[in-house]
């Protein structure tokens, strides 16, 4: 089952791929953390917060020469992870390139293994806004107000 994602997320699905000890991918997780950048407290709005999630998670998504660039954040560190490896997995592609991922990624790296059934849908909700984020610049993009 060969599912081509763009190369950064490719990229990080083989990362974990390697991982075959829960405890590794919790670290590695940890590492996507401690590297996010910080998000401006302004940024953390209503309409930003990622709805279905047990912590608290905010993403942010501007389109600049056609490319999304995500920000984001969570009050729990293993959710900051997983926001921070989506960050990394989708910025700098086009709307389009992020709405042809397929969710499927997330089982490919084990992480819906790893993950508690409440971990793994909030990751899926976080995965899910940043698509439709990506959509509504789509929208805007094609004149669809």
């Amino acid at each position: 089952m060969s599912t081509s994602f763009p190369p950064a997320l490719d990229k990080i699905v083989q990362r974990f791929q390697r991982r075959t000890d829960p405890k590794q991918r919790y670290q590695q997780l940890l590492w996507y953390a401690n590297k996010l950048e910080a998000m401006p407290d302004t940024a953390k709005t209503p309409e930003n917060q990622v709805k279905g999630c047990v912590s608290l998670v905010y993403i942010t998504a501007d389109l600049d020469d056609g490319k999304v660039t995500y920000r984001g954040d969570a009050d729990a560190q293993l959710v900051k992870g997983l926001v921070a490896l989506l960050i990394a997995g989708l910025n700098n592609l086009t709307p389009a390139e992020i709405l042809a991922v397929e969710p499927n990624f997330i089982e490919m790296m084990g992480l819906n293994a790893s993950l508690t059934p409440s971990r793994a849908n909030g990751f899926f909700n976080i995965f899910q806004m940043m698509k439709n984020k990506a959509l509504a610049f789509q929208l805007a993009a094609s004149g669809e107000s």
